[in-house]
């Protein structure tokens, strides 16, 4: 069974950075496209960004371009989001998620398996 575990979530002043990340286990790494979706209260689950298989190809929101980067590490089998320049805006619980088909990145109904979270706050 395949199992992600988000960490590196918290509390940060705007302006601040925090790195998120994913690890994965229980099914081959290499064979997932990854995602990273936010979740603000009373709304809707918000794709953030996403990483192809051999990390080879990356695509962000607009929210997000500029100032988040994804990556991963195929060996260690981990995805993470660092994320400069933090707003207010940005706090949500943020979700890691994988994918086996080639489609839609932005789509989090593409997504086959999910993490259980990670809060971030951003104070003002």
């Amino acid at each position: 069974q395949v199992q992600l575990v988000e960490s590196g979530g918290g509390l940060v002043q705007a302006g601040g950075s925090l790195r998120l990340s994913c690890a994965v286990s229980g099914g081959t790494f290499s064979r997932y496209d990854m995602g990273w979706f936010r979740q603000a209260p009373g709304k809707e689950r918000d794709f953030v960004a996403a990483i192809s298989r051999s990390g080879g190809s990356t695509f962000y929101a607009d929210s997000g371009e500029g100032r988040f980067t994804i990556s991963r590490d195929n060996a260690e089998n981990t995805v993470s989001l660092q994320m400069n320049s933090l707003k207010p805006e940005d706090t949500a619980v943020y979700y890691c998620a994988a994918k086996i088909i080639h489609s839609n990145y932005m789509d989090p109904t593409e997504y086959d398996y999910w993490g259980q979270g990670t809060q971030v706050t951003v104070s003002s």
